[in-house]
């Protein structure tokens, strides 16, 4: 059984991509100074899945809790397990994770991030999660306390009451995402040092690695979404998809110069919120790795929301993204089989009746 297992539980929208390109990345050479990344990105996140028993789950999948757990219960030294989602467990799921572990000393590690961009981050993530909601009314629900889950599952102080109240005050830590215009590399740093790894050991990765939407290409794809209907309701294959030819190959490509986020007019609610998180996290024992006073919005400036935009600025951003989509199935003619007229077919169906409905 290894001798510590640091599990980070996230949250959300916290540099988390970047953290754990640089731990896959850096696998083998991590392995040599005694720290096992087990598996892969992809075994951790469906294990996670599996550990949160989540509906959206694909029932294909193979990596489970405990199959992954197999991967390292002979190896001697210390290790890692890695998913944004492990920290939106219930307070059950995350027991259970825990005492799997045990003998093992398990560390808890959460990273923060100041609300004034988690907000707008974490909605543009449920959309390309599939969802359909606009921004104005996850930012509604939010502030009348009408969406607890943001609570549960964005930010380190109500993770902690889940995950870190069942390991000693020691093996808590808490890592701030710094403010823009730090070095981009220090994120990894602070993380790196919770789990003793050297400086030197692992290549940087690159500094974005998932970069975001603007205003009008997170709401071309809100609208594909709801057009989708019930076609791709599992993760997987949605991802496979819509990802794959139309988020990454198209979307993410695209200039996405129109910025969006909260308005102005709740700059007052999102600081008082911060102040308040700030003063649970102090409050509670555990290691703190940056500033808390990072959890304070920096710069807040005005900026455009996607409900705000007039239909000519969503059909422009449409008719170029399909022009990119033709680009792109272009380029793959010759690399991918032609699909089955018949399930082609099947797929136009489907969205026109829901452009219709």
């Amino acid at each position: 059984m290894p001798r510590r297992v640091f599990v980070h539980i996230g949250a959300p929208k916290t540099g988390s991509t970047y953290v754990q390109n640089v731990l896959f990345g850096n696998a083998e050479r991590l392995e040599r100074t005694g720290l096992l990344v087990p598996a892969t990105f992809s075994a951790h996140d469906q294990a996670m899945t599996d550990l949160r028993q989540v509906p959206w789950r694909d029932p294909e999948l193979y990596w489970t809790w405990d199959r992954l757990l197999e991967r390292f219960e002979r190896w001697p030294g210390d290790v890692v397990l890695t998913s944004e989602g492990f920290g939106a467990a219930t307070a059950e799921q995350a027991k259970r994770a825990v005492e799997s572990l045990r003998p093992a000393e398990v560390h808890i590690v959460v990273a923060a991030r100041d609300l004034w961009r988690t907000f707008p981050s974490m909605w543009q993530q449920s959309i390309r999660a599939r969802s359909t909601w606009r921004f104005e009314d996850f930012l509604t629900a939010v502030e009348e306390g009408k969406f607890d889950g943001f609570w549960d599952h964005y930010t380190a102080n109500r993770m902690f009451q889940r995950w870190g109240d069942l390991v000693p005050p020691a093996q808590r830590h808490i890592v701030t995402v710094p403010q823009p215009g730090a070095p981009h590399d220090l994120l990894w740093k602070r993380f790196a040092g919770v789990l003793g790894i050297p400086d030197g050991v692992c290549e940087p990765a690159a500094p974005e690695s998932n970069p975001s939407l603007g205003a009008p290409e997170i709401e071309v794809l809100r609208r594909v979404n709801a057009a989708l209907g019930d076609l791709y309701p599992h993760r997987l294959p949605y991802q496979r998809v819509v990802h794959q030819h139309l988020l990454r190959a198209v979307l993410q490509r695209r200039e996405n110069d129109m910025r969006f986020g909260v308005g102005l007019d709740r700059a007052g609610w999102v600081a008082e919120l911060a102040d308040q998180q700030i003063k649970e996290l102090q409050d509670y024992p555990c290691h703190i790795v940056g500033d808390l006073a990072e959890l304070r919005p920096g710069r807040m400036g005005d900026s455009t929301s996607p409900d705000a935009l007039d239909e000519k600025q969503i059909l422009d951003a449409a008719i170029q993204t399909i022009v990119g989509m033709i680009a792109h199935a272009d380029a793959l003619k010759q690399q991918v089989p032609q699909q089955p007229v018949g399930m082609i077919a099947r797929v136009r169906r489907g969205v026109r009746r829901r452009l219709v409905s």
